[in-house]
């Protein structure tokens, strides 16, 4: 039996940061935990320094929750896992979820180590699933009865695994038409661990908003003496 293939480390989030193109926001968002062993808490989690981590304290799913006072845009999340170091302790399931609040949290994505399940919006059956992949957007197009979406939507809700991660994991949030998801909170849940570990370690998760360009950025910038003279007003 071949060995699935390792995930691919991503880039890191200051090289993007560098870009222009997005913007970190967590700092902007109440975190909470479902657990933590005293000493690894949230600040683990979000002080840039890839040598400490968070380490949950219960049984799973661990629950990471990031709530945002208003709608926030949100374009992408990072992860750094390290397997070398944390081995069992090394998450190899992951869900994301958004919505309002706890309780109307939608799965939008599961992430797998070498590939990620894109879970795309469908507005015609929101009321049915909020959250549904490409091919039964694609299948949707035609009407179907509600047993039908029923079955479809859960052929294709797969979990994929990470295998032995090493460095960053972006994880895009997109809807159906490729735009940054809207949301109030997000949660990521930890399904399960490398070796069948119980607690997890988590050493930095970011969180991204596009930045979107200036329009006074398009135009020239003055520079000649007859500009520069009424650059200002008087």
């Amino acid at each position: 039996m071949a060995t699935a293939p390792k995930t691919p480390p991503g880039a890191d989030p200051k090289q993007l940061e560098r870009t222009g193109t997005i913007r970190e926001i967590g700092s902007q968002a109440v975190w909470s935990l479902s657990s933590c062993k005293p000493g690894f808490g949230i600040d683990k989690l979000r002080d840039d320094n890839l040598e400490t981590y968070w380490q949950s304290d219960g049984p799973q799913p661990h629950l990471i929750n990031i709530q945002f006072r208003v709608k926030t845009t949100v374009k992408m999340l990072g992860i750094y896992a390290d397997f070398k170091t944390d081995e069992s302790y090394t998450p190899r399931k992951i869900s994301v979820r958004v919505g309002n609040n706890f309780h109307n949290l939608q799965e939008i994505r599961s992430k797998g180590l070498e590939e990620i399940l894109l879970w795309l919006v469908a507005p015609d059956i929101q009321d049915i699933f909020p959250a549904l992949s490409l091919a039964a957007a694609i299948a949707l197009t035609a009407p179907v009865q509600t047993a039908d979406v029923e079955r479809l939507f859960s052929a294709l809700k797969l979990k994929l695994e990470m295998v032995e991660p090493s460095g960053w994991i972006h994880i895009p949030l997109l809807d159906i038409i490729n735009n940054p998801i809207q949301t109030f909170m997000i949660q990521i849940a930890l399904l399960s661990n490398h070796q069948n570990g119980r607690d997890t370690h988590m050493r930095q998760i970011k969180v991204y908003t596009p930045v979107e360009e200036s329009s006074v950025g398009k135009f020239r910038r003055c520079t000649t003496l007859d500009f520069m003279m009424y650059r200002t007003i008087r």
